[in-house]
């Protein structure tokens, strides 16, 4: 795993060749033991402390990025169990990739805890677009909890998703690593009785609105 100091910036995304190949089990432990990992920690808005312990481990391919979120929680709530609907209710992770440094769309890719998910583009000047289902069905998701819909438990949990975003559906194709691409990551779960709102680089406000792409951070696929 490549250690990096959280308050940085720049993450530094290793490529792994074989990720394409391996299983769901594997992926996790080679995403634990050789990406890079960091933690979803900056409070975005003080009259939400909670505070979830969260972290994902990073990599690429030639043909994907993969992201590997871990949440501990004290409520769990997956409501949502239809594609573009409202998952950041329920326990939810997000990431935001601006795939172009010299364009700035940027693309909202929201998971819950059941692999649930939405996907948006945002241009400038416009109101973000739901990305069509069966682009977003491209996006390979294993959750630890199923996929089966549930309301509201309360107690301690542990969980994660590993997601395979492809490289092409945001425009990102070939070879020629390293290549510069900006972005950020999020922690919510807007619907539960413990609502918060966390990011890996401090951003003001509440997800999904405060997507502030002036505050992305450089991410270097290797």
């Amino acid at each position: 795993m490549t250690l990096q100091d959280n308050n940085t910036d720049i993450l530094a995304v290793p490529c792994i060749s074989e990720l394409d190949d391996l299983s769901a089990d594997n992926l996790i432990t080679t995403l634990d033991d050789r990406g890079v990992r960091r933690t979803i920690e900056f409070v975005t808005d003080p009259k939400f402390p909670y505070r979830p312990l969260t972290t994902f481990s990073m990599a690429h391919s030639d043909r994907y990025i993969y992201i590997d979120f871990f949440v501990r929680c004290n409520f769990l709530r997956a409501v949502n169990y239809e594609t573009n609907t409202a998952v950041y209710e329920d326990s939810a992770v997000a990431a935001m990739i601006q795939p172009n440094t010299n364009d700035p769309t940027f693309y909202i890719f929201t998971f819950n805890c059941i692999g649930t998910m939405s996907g948006y583009v945002v241009r400038p000047g416009c109101e973000p677009e739901l990305m069509d289902c069966a682009v977003l069905d491209h996006i390979q998701r294993t959750a630890s909890c199923g996929s089966r819909p549930f309301q509201e438990l309360e107690g301690l949990f542990t969980w994660n998703i590993l997601v395979a975003i492809p490289l092409d559906i945001m425009g990102i194709c070939g070879k020629s690593w390293p290549l510069e691409i900006k972005g950020n990551f999020f922690k919510c779960a807007t619907g539960t009785s413990q609502p918060h709102f966390l990011s890996w680089l401090p951003v003001d406000g509440n997800f999904p609105s405060a997507m502030q792409p002036e505050k992305f951070g450089r991410i270097i696929l290797d």
